[in-house]
C-alpha cells in the first residue's frame, strides 16, 4: 500500500481517544476506526484538515508514503 495511515500514533502522542476525536470532528466511531486501520479507501481532504487541527499536527504526521507505488492486492 502507498499510503499508511499513522492516526493511532498520534492520538496516543496527544492523549486524546478515538471517541474524543469523533465528537469533534463529527464523524462516527466506525469510520473513524476505518480510517484509523488503513483500511479506507478514500478519505475527504475537510476530514483530514479537522483531524490535524484538532491535534494539531501535519497530514505528513498522519498520512505517509511508503515508497512504494503498487496495491499489495494487486501483485
Amino acid at each position: 500500500m502507498a499510503i499508511r495511515v499513522h492516526l493511532e500514533e498520534v492520538l496516543k502522542a496527544r492523549g486524546m481517544t478515538s471517541k474524543e476525536l469523533c465528537a469533534k470532528i463529527g464523524i462516527t466511531e466506525a469510520n473513524l476506526s476505518i480510517l484509523r486501520s488503513g483500511k479506507a479507501k478514500g478519505v475527504r481532504f475537510s476530514t483530514i484538515n479537522k483531524i490535524c487541527y484538532y491535534l494539531d499536527c501535519d497530514v505528513g504526521d498522519i498520512l505517509k508514503f511508503d515508497g512504494n507505488l503498487e496495491d499489495e492486492d494487486d501483485e
